[in-house]
């Protein structure tokens, strides 16, 4: 695209300037100029001045502290999938101006981590490693496998996260049921129009075996009845979603045959902590593979870090060397579609809240 009207981007993040990103953007877009200004939160806000001519915007934490700051920016590009940390922000709360998310770059590193850790907890392997470091050879009575072919796994929230997890579950024998805010009665009402890494997720819908849906505590139970072998949350939070999995919900898994094994990638506050520590240590969990907590960082004296058979990361499991590319790409979409007066990709719905 070689003309249009003038732009002016910031981009205001902790990582510093990629010059590869930076000059394919200008080769693609010559009108816009591009400012990287490398920030971090914690050492002050960014310089007033940076965000007056801003048309768009480009960062993660570092915002405007009020719209007058930025009187001519028409567009925000989140740098996370994720924009709860924004709720009550001007920009989400008193104004339009379209933002869109990196909803759609960490499937492939975050499933990786959902399937690394839940084979660790199926395959007892910290116990293996103690042995190791013991340099004692151990005996396969040890422990009680039952491998994964034809188990069960129950994703709550069939984004682009859930999907990719559901692909590799699913490759490795597993049965995967999805659970999803709105119904999805009908093939086209399944394909993911996000961002997608190639030969990844499940874009046409196609991988669950059922799909479940709904807001209500009824149609929640009823999706945590089918006796999953594992659950895996990647649902954004929400007021809605905030100890979404109480004591009820412990309850129901822990009447089932196989009490489930918990992984959750999402928010901390998605789950309410006290019981899930309680099914652990109760056994209404077979146990718990989180890399986020609530709250973050988690306090040295918090039990979670005793209970049993829990796997605890510090919210690690989106990072990948393909984050920067992969969120550029998405804002290069944009910026062509904005130009076009075309809808935005990962476009947040602030009526729901993603």
């Amino acid at each position: 695209m070689g003309g249009g009207p003038k732009e002016t981007l910031l981009v205001a993040i902790e990582f510093p300037e990629s010059k590869e990103l930076v000059d394919r953007m200008r080769k693609k877009f010559p009108y816009v100029d591009i400012v990287w200004y490398q920030h971090d939160p914690k050492k002050g806000p960014v310089p007033e001045h940076l965000f007056r001519s801003v048309t768009i915007l480009v960062t993660m934490f570092s915002l405007p502290s009020k719209l007058s700051l930025v009187p001519e920016l028409r567009y925000v590009h989140f740098f996370s999938a994720g924009i709860n940390h924004i709720y009550e922000h001007p920009l989400y709360k008193d104004s339009k101006i379209p933002l869109t998310t990196s909803n759609g770059v960490h499937g492939p590193q975050i499933a990786e981590w959902v399937v690394m850790t839940a084979l660790c907890q199926n395959h007892s392997y910290n116990h293996w490693h103690a042995l190791q470091q013991q340099k004692k050879w151990g005996n396969f009575r040890d422990v009680k496998v039952r491998d994964w072919a034809g188990q069960k796994v129950g994703i709550l929230g069939y984004g682009s996260i859930g999907r990719q997890v559901g692909r590799a579950f699913a490759a490795l024998g597993m049965t995967i049921y999805a659970y999803t805010a709105s119904p999805r009665p009908t093939p086209s009402s399944r394909v993911d129009n996000g961002y997608i890494v190639p030969n990844t997720g499940d874009p046409d819908g196609s991988i669950p075996t059922a799909w479940y849906s709904g807001t209500s505590k009824a149609s929640l139970h009823d999706f945590l009845s089918q006796k999953f072998d594992i659950i895996v949350l990647t649902l954004p939070l929400t007021p809605s979603t905030t100890h979404l999995l109480g004591t009820e919900e412990f309850a129901i898994l822990a009447s089932q045959p196989h009490p489930p094994l918990l992984s959750n990638i999402s928010r901390g506050q998605i789950v309410d902590q006290a019981a899930m520590v309680k099914a652990l240590h109760d056994g209404g969990l077979r146990g718990a593979c989180l890399d986020v907590t609530d709250p973050e960082p988690l306090p040295e004296d918090s039990e979670l870090w005793t209970a049993k058979n829990v796997i605890i990361t510090p919210h690690v499991s989106g990072g990948s060397e393909k984050y920067l590319e992969r969120t550029w790409d998405i804002l290069e979409m944009n910026v062509g579609r904005l130009m076009e007066g075309k809808k935005l990709i990962n476009q947040v719905d602030r009526r729901r809240g993603y």
